[in-house]
């Protein structure tokens, strides 16, 4: 659990940095939605790991707000992009 845990929580930073070094905005929105995709198998793993006692419910709460955060950033994230695409092709 452990491994899966930190293989889809590395997911998520490593397709924003790879959306964010390619050139298109279709490309770098791409890459966000997948990133979104392991956040929510992060969410379910932290579920199971307190389903399985390896989190105290607390913990698992805490850690899961966080990453409803992130979620609301990364939902953000590609709108921002577009405005700044849009803002530079004017």
């Amino acid at each position: 659990m452990a491994g899966q845990l930190r293989r889809a929580s590395t997911s998520v930073t490593a397709n924003l940095a790879e959306g964010f070094g390619r050139f298109g905005y279709q490309e770098n929105a791409q890459l966000c939605r997948q990133a979104r995709g392991s956040l929510y198998e992060v969410r379910d793993h932290l579920t199971t790991c307190v389903d399985e006692g390896y989190l105290e419910v607390a913990e698992g709460k805490r850690l899961d707000r966080l990453a409803q955060t992130v979620a609301r950033l990364l939902n953000g994230y590609p709108r921002a992009t577009l405005a700044m695409k849009r803002a530079s092709d004017r």
